[in-house]
């Protein structure tokens, strides 16, 4: 364990052997640190919060803050960090709420650029970017292998659907389904995510699939509910994994899917 003399750390946080904490960071009450996670300096780690294997946190983070939310009281919640992440400079991430299921959960092999931010209560998957100020909201839940370009904000309760792609400067008040692809302000859906699926070795006769499953949804001018009964019986005929992706996530939305 190597812990910078300027650094400032609770007598009850709990640090593996191989932590490495430079100078000025303050470890607060209730942090959990595992083996090979580095805080480079002058980064805020509040309770209770546990940070899984592995991460980096660079300089000005505030991992685990009281949320803002003007219903919290200050119960004890918590936030949950997987392994392999990188929060860059000045990302902040807030603790749950009572109101929901009073955590916040972050998964694996994030990316997290210069000053994002991620809000009370909400559940990111793993492989996913955020972008320079990229920002997302109380309850937002985001999949795995998603992109959210700089400066893109996320209403709350939003859903993205894995392999989604939202560009920069985007405005999302809605949700997005699994492998689609959006841009501008208020958000609108400019195609698939084609880049996306080939470099995670999304099969080919999949991706096919996918694209017929789009042109149900957001070219044919059906109803959704009859666009969904369309693409269940494509999935019956091919029982194809990644199109049930697509099918699922649009089942899932509970505000409503940007078409």
């Amino acid at each position: 364990m190597s812990i910078h003399e300027s650094s400032i750390i609770h007598p009850s946080a709990e640090i593996d052997e191989n932590v490495e904490i430079g100078p000025f960071c303050i470890i607060g009450e209730k942090v959990k640190i595992k083996s090979g996670s580095k805080l480079l300096s002058h980064v805020v780690l509040k309770g209770p919060t546990t940070v899984g294997k592995n991460n980096v946190f660079y300089q000005f983070c505030t991992i685990g803050e009281d949320t803002p939310d003007k219903k919290f009281k200050g119960e004890e919640t918590t936030l949950e960090i997987g392994d392999d992440n990188i929060f860059r400079e000045g990302v902040t991430v807030h603790r749950g709420t009572v109101q929901d299921k009073s955590t916040t959960i972050i998964g694996n092999k994030n990316l997290f650029m210069a000053y994002a931010h991620v809000a009370h209560d909400c559940i990111v998957g793993s492989d996913n970017v955020f972008a320079n100020n990229a920002g997302i909201a109380g309850h937002v839940t985001v999949g795995n292998n998603v992109t959210i370009g700089a400066l893109t904000t996320i209403h709350q309760f939003c859903k993205m659907g894995d392999y989604s792609f939202a560009g920069m400067n985007t405005s999302i008040t809605m949700d997005v389904p699994a492998y689609i692809k959006v841009a501008s302000n208020p958000a609108r859906v400019i195609g698939l995510n084609s880049v996306g699926m080939s470099r995670n070795n999304i099969p080919s006769e999949s991706i096919s699939l996918i694209k017929k499953a789009f042109k149900i949804v957001y070219k044919k001018g059906l109803k959704l509910e009859v666009s969904l009964k369309e693409i269940d019986i494509l999935f019956a005929e091919t029982n194809d994994t990644y199109l049930d992706i697509f099918f699922q996530s649009i089942k899932a939305s509970s505000r409503g899917i940007l078409r």
